[in-house]
C-alpha cells in the first residue's frame, strides 16, 4: 500500500512539474510577443511635420530654448543658427541637427532636447456631422475621430474610412478599418453609402 502511494504521489509530482513547465513556456511566449509589439511601435517613431509645436531645450542656454512651431516648409527657426530642417525627421534627429549647427561656433558640447507639445491636426471630411480639422490625440482610432466630429450622418458607411497620410508623397488613398490608429495630419474621408 505504501509503495502504491509513493508511486501515485511521484506520478502526481511529475504531472505537476510538466504542467508548470508548460504554463511558464506559454507565459514566456506571450511576454515575447508583447515585447515584439513594443519594438514594432518604437520602430515606427513619430515623424515631425508642418504645424507640430515643439519644446526645444538647449541646456544652460535660456535664450536658445523655447516653444517653436514647424513652419509650412518643415523648418524651425532658432536664434543664432537660423532654420533647422524638421520635416519627416524624428525628435532625436532634430536634436542632433540643432546640436550640429551649434557646434563648434556657438557651443562646445551642446545638449539639446526636443519634445512634441502639440501634434499637427487631423482632418475629417464627408459623412460626419462636423467635418473640419481637429487636434490630434495620441492613440486615437478612426472611430474616436468620427465621435469627435459629432458622429456619422445617416448616409455614412460605418465600417471603414478612406485616409490620405500627410507624410505620403504619392497621396495614396488607403481604406482602413475603424479600430486602426489615426496619425497626425491624416485626411480622413467618411464615404457615403449607396443603398
Amino acid at each position: 500500500m505504501s509503495q502504491f502511494r509513493i508511486k501515485f504521489f511521484s506520478q502526481l509530482f511529475f504531472c505537476g512539474v510538466f504542467f508548470s513547465a508548460a504554463l511558464f513556456a506559454a507565459e514566456d511566449s506571450e511576454q515575447h510577443a508583447q515585447n515584439q509589439q513594443k519594438d514594432a511601435v518604437a520602430s515606427q517613431e513619430y515623424r515631425l511635420g508642418s504645424g507640430d509645436l515643439l519644446k526645444i531645450t538647449v541646456f544652460n542656454q535660456k535664450d536658445l530654448s523655447g516653444d517653436y512651431t514647424i513652419n509650412g516648409v518643415g523648418q524651425v527657426s532658432l536664434p543664432l543658427i537660423g532654420d533647422v530642417n524638421a520635416k519627416d525627421l524624428t525628435a532625436k534627429q532634430v536634436e542632433q541637427g540643432i546640436a550640429d549647427k551649434l557646434m563648434p561656433d556657438y557651443l562646445l558640447n551642446p545638449r539639446v532636447s526636443v519634445q512634441v507639445l502639440n501634434y499637427r491636426p487631423f482632418y475629417i471630411l464627408g459623412e460626419v456631422k462636423q467635418p473640419k480639422s481637429y487636434p490630434y490625440v495620441d492613440g486615437m482610432t478612426y472611430l474616436n475621430a468620427v465621435a469627435i466630429a459629432g458622429g456619422y450622418t445617416y448616409r455614412a458607411k460605418e465600417d471603414h474610412v478612406v485616409v490620405i497620410r500627410m507624410n505620403d508623397p504619392q497621396k495614396r488613398e488607403l481604406t482602413l478599418k475603424m479600430d486602426e490608429r489615426v496619425l497626425p495630419g491624416d485626411v480622413i474621408h467618411v464615404k457615403e453609402r449607396f443603398f
